[in-house]
Order: C-alpha cells, then structure tokens, then sequence
C-alpha cells in the first residue's frame, strides 16, 4: 500500500539553512523537495571529491593501487632484461670510451662458431653454453660473419644494482600503503561527510528566498504516522512551519509499505516505477502472479529444487535477494509437481507416486481438454489462458476501485462498465462451463450483463458531456479494447510455450543421457553424468532468464495497461546521515 504524506513548509531565517538541514538529517524523517537545475560548479566540486576518496579508499582496500602495480611490472620487465644482460658480465664503459675503442657484441650458434677466428679478429668469448657462444669483438668488424646484436642498455653490476633499487622502492611503497589502512576509519568518515554536505547542499537548492533574501522557505513530506513524533521536534527548532495533508499535485514521494512476502517484491515494482500518490501500489499483485508466472514458465520441481538450494547457500550474500529466489524456487517445486515434472521425467508414472495416490491431484497427462465446439487442447495451453483471463479480470476490478475512489462512482460508470462487462462476462462463462446456469439463464444473463455495460460504456461515461460525445468515445475505445483484449489474453500462450519448450529441451537431454550410457560400462555413466549435469544447467539458466522476463513483461504491459496503472510516482527519499 501507499503511504499517506504529509506535506510540511518551513520558514527559517537563511543563515539558519544549514543547521535546519542537519537537524532533518539526524531526524532522517522528512524528503525536502530537490531542484531540478542542473549540477553547478559547488555540487560538481562535492561530486569531484567524493569520488576521489571512493578510489583513494577502494585502492587501500585492495592493498595495490596503479602505482604499485606500475612498480611490479616495471620489476618483472628488469628482471627479464637481466636474463640477457648478464651474460655479458660487467665493463668500464668510461675507460673504454677514453681509449676511442669500439665494440661489438656477437651470439652465435655454437656449431657454427670457429676457434680461429680469433687469429683473424680481435675478438674474446666472454661466456658460452651448450647451444651459443657469446663474444666482444674490439674494433672495425669489418668481414666478420655473423650479425651484430645490439649492445646492452646497461652492464650486469648496474642490471643488478636497478633491480635491487626497484625492489627497495616496491618494498617500501607497499609498506606505506599497508600503514596507510590505519587511515581508512578516517576516510570513510570523510567521505560520509562530504556525501551529507552534498545532499545538505542539493536540499538547500529548493529553498526560496523571501524577505530580501533574510528568510527561506523549504517545503518536504513525511509519512503520516510520524507526524506527532516530527511536530513535536518542529516545535523545538527556530522557525515557522506548517502542514496541510499531501494532494497528488504536490508530486510527494512515494513510500510503499508492504509484509514480508510482498516486500520482496517492490524491487520489480521500481523497475517500471512508483506509483502515483492517487493510484495503486501493484506490489502485491506482482507478487503472487510474477511468481506464479515463473513457476508456470520454469515447471520443473527439480529445477524448483536447484532454485532453492541456491537462494538457501547464497543467502547471507545476497540477503532479501536469496529470500525471493527461494520463493521462487518453492514455487517452481509446487507447481512442476502439479506438472508431474522433475528434471523433464513424467513422476506421474512412478510407482510410490501412484501407490500415495498423489498422480490424482496432478494435472492429467494422458488426455486434453475437451472444449465444446471447438475441439481438444492441451491442459496447459488452457490453464495458460485461463491465467491471463484471470489477470485480466483483477486488473479491470482494480481499475473501477480506483477510478472510484479518486472520481466517484458516478463518474466512473465508463469503467465500471467495461469492468461489468468483461469480468461480467467471464463469470457468466465459468458458471456456464459449470453448468450452474443452463442455456436460459446464461443468455439473459449475458444479454442483461450486456445491455447494462452498453449504457454506462455509451452514454453515462462522461455525465458533463453531451450524449453524442458520449456515444463517439465508446465507439472508439470499444474498438481499441476488443482488438487489445484478444492479442492480451493470447500473449498468456507465452506461458505455456515456454514450460513446453523447458521440458522438451530437458527431455531431450535426458534422451541423449541414455544414449551415452550404452550398455552402462564405466565410461558410458561417467559420460551420461556429465551429460545430464551440462545439459540441465544449461536448460535451467536459459528457462530461468525466460522466466524472469516473460513474466515481468506480462505484469508490466497486460496487467498495468488494463489496470490503468503509470507508475510516474518518485521514490521517498528523506534527508538522513549516512551510515
């Protein structure tokens, strides 16, 4: 449900604004109304800094920061360099440049390599191993053959000596940054701060000069129920206020109260967005049909059995998350068993099942439903459909109840209208089906529920408008509902194509699995094993994502459209410290 605002006004002198706003923040009570300009160069600055500490605090976390890692991988770069270089040992580059000598560094294959070519240059092995021979040749390498490398950037003391120096400046960064954790109670105090100063600020946007700019004037909603506890600390402060109760052209913050089960599920409801102060709060609607639905598209009570598990190991990390995957999953072993379905094998068959008798309340797997006239479907397909109708139906009552309680009822008499004669006509059916009512009977009920509709669709909808304006509006929004209610109540096949294809797929799987297998040695279990295991992990996570979504989209369009619902309401978001 939605709570009720209160909408409050003070009038504080400006050199008060500040104080005033702290004492909201420790009330954590009151949403004051923000500006709608754009961010300017102080909350920009705000901004700025708070995003600096979040990195100076995550880099401290972390324990490396860019530099340091700058630093390692400089080291690794040496010590690979070093590899090459200190075959080459050390040389005084200064003494050699004084006697103007030139020299050349050589790696040559050792089976190519011949002794005496050291009768003919002037050349000297420094090192060698069982693949190269590394020499210095000192002088004009003139008709030398083979290829000169590149001479060392730095000899083998001064390699050593770099590294050495980079793994002091490694060792001492890091420990800087160790002593800098002791730091981290500080930085989060600050950045706490500098997150109220910039929510104190973006407040103080919405205050009104008067008075020559000596007074401003803040306006901000609260939750009735506070209202005694809030008043009582208003009549505390420096200032002037007053309340009047909130009206839905106050825009006011939307705070939604709802028990634990339907409270898990206001997270789907701000996916499409808060309702407006004079609608409804569809949340718990979305609760029971969302999971429904995704019972219904998941229908396996295995793969209920998987979701549970998951929602119960994960709980601690994920928190109110974990709680709505294990309903979710609770829902999936309920309904896949009504299905007779656990990871796609027909349980109905299984004979402790039929021995408790539990196959009798699942749906019936060897026959269709047989509809008059217009042939035999499969169960699903009209459970499916009977789903949606239902929807449908709750959508539309929803939608009178409130159109009558914001317009009146006698301003309302189009939507009831619709409603009389879409629900109307659904309950005429059922009883029909039911044989409650005989032929007789259900036609003059259905001409009676028909007559009546027509009046309030064609010529009571609007008691301000003239009758004409009344009749050319019911025509066209009689033509808009009749072709939308059609492609609505269909987009329920969804439902039962995607269970369909979830337990054709994990069939198909199952199949493969015994195929493996062959005549059971080792190899063909081990084989099925991990056929099953990939197999039905890749079926629940893509039947999960359709689940997830299908259903959402069926809450969100056919549900809210014929509900009349908008969701154009803002979140409640009081000024309050920071935790």
């Amino acid at each position: 449900m939605i709570d009720r605002m209160t909408k409050y006004s003070f009038v504080l002198l400006s050199s008060r604004t500040e104080d005033f706003l702290k004492e909201l923040q420790e009330l954590g009570l009151v949403d004051i109304t923000r500006s709608s300009r754009p961010v300017d160069d102080r909350s920009a600055e705000l901004l700025s800094q708070i995003e600096s500490a979040k990195v100076e605090i995550k880099d401290i976390r972390e324990g490396s920061d860019v530099h340091l890692r700058e630093l390692r991988a400089a080291l690794a770069a040496q010590l690979r360099d070093y590899e090459d270089i200190k075959v080459w040992g050390s040389w005084d580059r200064e003494k050699l440049a004084e006697l103007g000598l030139a020299y050349h560094f050589y790696k040559i294959d050792g089976r190519k390599f011949q002794p005496e070519l050291g009768e003919q240059f002037p050349i000297r092995v420094v090192a060698e191993d069982k693949n190269y021979v590394y020499l210095v040749l000192v002088g004009d390498p003139e008709g030398f053959p083979f290829k000169e490398l590149n001479p060392p950037s730095m000899t083998a003391g001064e390699a050593a000596a770099a590294i050495d120096d980079r793994q002091r400046q490694i060792s001492l960064y890091g420990k800087a940054l160790t002593d800098r954790r002791s730091e981290l109670p500080a930085l989060e105090k600050a950045l706490a701060a500098k997150k109220e100063e910039l929510s104190r600020y973006l407040a103080a946007l919405a205050g009104e000069s008067a008075a020559e700019n000596t007074l401003v004037v803040f306006e901000g909603f609260a939750p009735v129920e506070d209202a005694a506890a809030l008043e009582s600390k208003f009549d505390e402060m420096d200032l002037l206020w007053l309340k009047e109760a909130a009206a839905e052209t106050d825009n006011p913050p939307i705070k939604l109260r709802n028990k634990k089960f339907a409270g898990m599920f206001e997270v789907l409801t701000d996916m499409y967005g808060r309702p407006g102060y004079d609608g409804f709060d569809p949340t718990p609607f979305i609760s029971i049909f969302f999971t429904l639905f995704f019972a219904f598209c998941m229908g396996d009570a295995g793969y209920g059995l998987v979701l549970l598990l998951i929602g119960f190991l994960l709980r601690k990390k994920l928190g109110k998350t974990a709680s709505l995957v294990m309903v979710l999953g609770t829902a999936t072993v309920v309904v896949g068993f009504f299905f007779h379905s656990f990871f796609s094998l027909d349980i109905s068959k299984w004979g402790f099942i039929r021995s408790l008798g539990l196959n009798k309340i699942m749906m019936p797997s060897d026959s269709q439903c047989v509809v008059q006239g217009l042939g035999s479907y499969d169960w699903n397909m009209i459970l499916a459909l009977a789903c949606g109708v239902l929807h449908i139906s709750l959508a539309q009552v929803t939608k009178a109840i409130v159109a009558t309680r914001n317009k009146g009822f006698f301003n309302s008499l189009g939507v009831w209208g619709w409603t009389l004669l879409i629900v109307g006509g659904v309950a005429i059916g059922v009883l029909a089906i039911l044989k409650v009512f005989d032929s007789s009977i259900t036609k003059i009920a259905l001409i009676a529920v028909g007559i009546l509709s027509g009046l309030f669709i064609f010529f009571l909808r609007d008691l301000h408008k003239n009758p004409l304006a009344n009749f050319g509006n019911g025509l066209w929004e009689t033509y808009n509902t009749a072709t939308g209610l059609l492609s609505d109540v269909l987009s329920y096949l969804r439902l039962y194509a995607l269970a369909l294809a979830g337990s054709l797929l994990g069939g198909a799987f199952n199949d493969l699995a015994v195929m493996v297998r062959g005549d059971g040695g080792i190899g063909g279990w081990i084989f099925c094993v991990l056929l099953l295991i990939v197999g039905h992990v890749l079926n629940i996570a893509m039947s999960g994502l359709s689940a997830f979504v299908h259903p959402l989209r069926l809450n969100f369009l056919e549900f809210f459209k014929n509900a009349g619902y908008e969701g154009t309401g803002r979140t409640y978001a009081p000024l309050s410290k920071e935790q």
